[in-house]
């Protein structure tokens, strides 16, 4: 159903009811809730999976969206929560499929993983739920 108006968070105008308040249906944002403006946005660091061609990108970043507009990709695979350190244990992981820097080979076993993540949901909107996750907390 559509919101009365979009999500304060990420925008969409997808919603559901539930005790006879609209929620975003992305996010689960409360309509009519607002962000505490005195403080700042939450900070939530995500590892993110880019795929150009036969290779994928693991990265990190805590600000995605200017982030990978920066990086020549064909597609976003998923989004996983976690910092640098997340980031470097994937790398370690998958070591053997290295094809320089934070590329790697698109191998089973690396597309395995990535189906492993936020399976069902779309990266925008596991982080759109991370976002507001944060902000309630």
């Amino acid at each position: 159903m559509p919101l009365p108006q979009p999500c304060l968070l990420c925008g969409t105008r997808d919603g559901v009811r539930r005790s006879g308040r609209w929620h975003c249906a992305v996010c689960d944002w409360r309509v009519g809730d607002a962000p505490d403006p005195d403080l700042p946005p939450p900070r939530v660091d995500v590892v993110y999976y880019l795929r150009w061609r036969e290779r994928i990108k693991i990265g990190t970043s805590r600000q995605p969206r200017q982030r990978l507009a920066s990086i020549l990709h064909e597609e976003l695979l998923a989004f996983e929560p976690g910092d640098r350190s997340l980031e470097q244990q994937r790398h370690r992981e998958f070591a053997d499929l290295r094809e320089g820097g934070e590329w790697f080979r698109a191998d089973a076993r690396l597309i395995a993983h990535i189906a492993t993540l936020s399976p069902g949901i779309r990266p925008w909107d596991a982080y759109a739920r991370w976002v507001a996750d944060a902000y309630r907390r």
